[in-house]
């Protein structure tokens, strides 16, 4: 008898000042990233998939991200650059849907 399945990882990779796609207002957002990893025996093994997102604090909306720009988003957090600007970001996404 062979075990198998999924397991969901949750990661915050950075807080954001940024104004919201979805409420308009310029409130903090935390980028975070979702990992499923298959698992064997409930030993998680290797990731299936990986997406990004970031979510306002102040209306809870979740808004998806390309890989491409979470790098830039976090990059920008770790300069120091996500905290003093307010920038427009999200306003043509839907939001996300899990």
């Amino acid at each position: 008898m062979i075990i198998f399945g999924t397991k969901g990882y949750l990661y915050q990779l950075a807080i954001l000042t940024l104004v919201c796609g979805q409420c308009g207002n310029p409130a903090a957002h935390t980028l975070r990233k979702r990992v499923t990893k298959f698992t064997l025996f409930f030993v998680p093994l290797f990731p299936i998939s990986t997406k990004y997102a970031t979510q306002c604090t102040f209306c809870g909306a979740d808004q998806k991200v390309p890989q491409e720009q979470a790098e830039q988003l976090q990059t920008q957090a770790a300069a120091g650059g996500g905290h003093g600007g307010q920038q427009q970001y999200g306003q043509s996404q839907q939001p996300y849907q899990s």
